[in-house]
């Protein structure tokens, strides 16, 4: 059995959303109420759940506008969860820990030696650098602020001085606040 999933009404007035993305792709197996997409509409964001359990089927693509009211995907119902699909992910975090807890150990190292924390990304990345240019001097070798601050980029690595520009459509919300400015 195949159940039409239809873009609900977000609010009155509303005729039309866009899918701003999928959070699933063609194909994929979905749980009910999982939330599989990400509508835009005039005055809000809202999640799309699953409906039902079953393999999904896209019939709409990212960026299009559609209708309150219409299909934009197909759950087949009847198909029957993967097996394979749920198991190996409950199983590799566990793998991985066993892994990371022997290297701990001998050398002090976690997965936090050599990355940068957030405020030393943004420096960093308006130096032009990466954090594998600097030794980090914070718990367990990560790159802290201060490092970033304190780090000089090489002769050859460009600054902050391109101006480059990126021209992309704006969401339904943005469209109408800047109308209406």
């Amino acid at each position: 059995m195949v159940l039409e999933m239809k873009v609900p009404s977000p609010g009155e007035s509303i005729t039309e959303v866009e899918i701003a993305t999928w959070l699933v792709e063609d194909g994929d197996y979905v749980e009910k109420d999982q939330p599989i997409a990400e509508v835009d509409s005039d005055k809000a964001t809202l999640e799309l759940p699953a409906e039902e359990s079953g393999i999904i089927t896209l019939k709409a693509e990212e960026g299009d506008a559609v209708a309150v009211g219409a299909v934009v995907c197909h759950i087949d119902m009847s198909a029957a969860k993967p097996d394979g699909a749920a198991a190996p992910k409950a199983e590799a975090p566990k793998a991985e820990e066993k892994k990371e807890a022997p290297k701990a150990e001998p050398v002090k190292e976690t997965y936090a030696t050599g990355t940068a924390s957030p405020a030393a990304k943004k420096v960093l990345a308006e130096k032009g650098m990466s954090a594998a240019d600097v030794q980090g001097t914070g718990k367990d070798g990560r790159v802290t602020k201060e490092d970033a601050v304190n780090a000089v980029p090489s002769m050859g690595t460009p600054g902050t001085g391109s101006r480059t520009s990126e021209r992309k459509k704006l969401s339904m919300l943005r469209r109408k606040v800047a109308e209406r400015v």
